[in-house]
């Protein structure tokens, strides 16, 4: 786990095009992507479609990964970060157990300060389609952050918190980040996307995160 600083970012929408200022608290969020060896671990279960223990865990929905996050907290004596009906879900923001970023917390810490669209040259810092051999890669193989983030651009897309536009897709919630069969223009750090929380790809996971104790 990595500590962020808190601070401001601007997110925008090219589809509406719309921006709006977010003031991020100081959090901790994965260093990588979950990986497939950590999900085993916790959950018992091997959904991928590749198949390697650092590989990151891939063909996972948003309620796969907040499941994850709930059982990981519980693992550890963390009070659970989300309560479950079926298929509602309600953060409670004062537990101390892990979480999914907002993707407010994404884009502050994959930018890391920076303020281009990418925090270095793409191929030294992401696995996309030109350099992939389009097919997914152990986590940590590309250059790091200044914060010391991995792969939040390419290999993977990463799942957050947040509904997309509920009133346009209801209950999409948005993806970051870009992944290993993606263009150059799909990996920057402003990029959004949006998917029903069941969807399922090879080339979606997540990380997760966490708030300070009080």
């Amino acid at each position: 786990m990595v500590a962020v600083p808190a601070g401001r970012v601007t997110l925008s929408d090219r589809r509406t095009r719309r921006e709006w200022p977010v003031d991020v608290a100081a959090f901790v969020i994965g260093a990588c992507p979950v990986t497939q060896a950590r999900y085993a671990l916790i959950t018992g279960e091997r959904p991928s479609a590749a198949r390697g223990d650092r590989l990151p865990v891939e063909s996972v929905s948003w309620w796969d990964a907040v499941r994850f996050c709930n059982a990981l907290s519980r693992r550890e004596g963390l009070a659970p970060a989300y309560r479950m009906r079926g298929e509602d879900v309600e953060w409670d923001t004062t537990a101390g157990g892990y979480r999914l970023p907002t993707e407010a917390e994404w884009e502050h810490a994959c930018r890391a300060g920076s303020t281009g669209p990418r925090y270095g040259p793409l191929d030294e810092i992401a696995w996309y389609r030109d350099n992939s051999d389009e097919r997914v890669h152990d986590v940590g193989g590309r250059r790091p952050n200044a914060w010391g983030l991995y792969d939040t651009l390419g290999n993977v897309w990463d799942w957050c918190w947040d509904v997309y536009d509920a009133e346009v897709y209801g209950g999409y919630r948005v993806l970051r980040g870009g992944g290993w069969f993606d263009e150059h223009w799909s990996c920057r750090a402003s990029v959004r996307r949006r998917s029903h929380p069941a969807f399922r790809s090879d080339d979606v996971g997540f990380r997760v995160a966490r708030s300070p104790r009080p």
